[in-house]
């Protein structure tokens, strides 16, 4: 079995790479600036907004399973079309997809949202990853769709290390008392895309933590761990803020979790 991973020099690709090549999985990933670190695994550039290039990368590495981890924000042409190039390619080639997608294509406006929640978005980048959803669901039925959280992991994450640069002064801003996720351990959110992937479920899945925590919050049990003093972290209201976007978006994922030998833990289990 060859598994393929859009996106693979990033955070959560890297993470799926390490358990793909563990498990004695055939890998090969895509990276849009630089291949990761990972041995053993056939890196491929790519770049989502070609449609040439992501049909010809598709037919020549031949997956069984593709897992596609990309995103770039609100960059249109690559968060929502890229995602709708790979489904068509995939479909030619009767692959299996795994699309990633994120709480962001939801408002906030319910506060609790399970997978038969349908999109919201208030952003750019919320809309992007919501158009994506909708066209790998009616182009390839087979797909399964994952939303996720904030991902966290072993200090490597970029919330992780925004906490550290504000707890040491390195970087200016504040962490938000009132912007509510369910933030996910990278290691859980990749075993359960990989039962996902391994399955021939399909449909829309929830993948995140069970607690839901401010980013303060996440920040102050952040720097409890690595041994950073958490009072030092400013806190503020983005209510009070320019910053466009939902505020309390928490993702209910008991329907998936009762599919899944993966344990989702909360952030106050795999933070201590």
């Amino acid at each position: 079995m060859t598994v393929l991973i859009i996106g693979g020099s990033g955070f959560l690709g890297a993470e799926l790479i390490r358990q793909a090549t563990a498990a004695g999985k055939a890998t090969s990933a895509t990276f849009a600036s630089r291949p990761g670190r990972a041995a053993g695994v056939a890196w491929h550039p790519l770049d989502l907004r070609d449609p040439a290039r992501v049909s010809r990368l598709i037919a020549d590495v031949a997956p069984s399973i593709i897992v596609n981890t990309s995103s770039a924000k609100a960059d249109w042409a690559v968060t929502a079309d890229g995602p709708i190039r790979l489904a068509l390619s995939a479909a030619e080639q009767g692959c299996r997809l795994v699309h990633v997608s994120s709480d962001a294509v939801f408002s906030g406006a319910r506060v609790r949202y399970d997978e038969s929640c349908p999109p919201d978005p208030v952003t750019p980048y919320g809309a992007a990853k919501a158009a994506a959803e909708t066209a790998v669901r009616l182009l390839m039925p087979t797909a399964a769709v994952v939303r996720t959280s904030l991902i966290i992991g072993h200090g490597r994450s970029v919330h992780e290390r925004a906490v550290h640069a504000l707890a040491d002064g390195t970087h200016d801003g504040v962490l938000f008392t009132d912007d509510i996720r369910c933030p996910v351990h990278v290691e859980d959110l990749a075993a359960a895309l990989w039962e996902i992937a391994l399955s021939d479920a399909a449909g829309m899945f929830h993948v995140a933590g069970s607690d839901a925590l401010s980013r303060h919050d996440l920040g102050v049990l952040i720097a409890r761990r690595d041994g950073l003093d958490g009072a030092r972290l400013p806190a503020g209201r983005r209510a009070e803020s320019s910053r466009p976007g939902a505020l309390d978006v928490r993702l209910d994922s008991g329907a998936t979790q009762d599919r899944l030998r993966t344990r989702l833990r909360g952030a106050h289990e795999f933070l201590r």
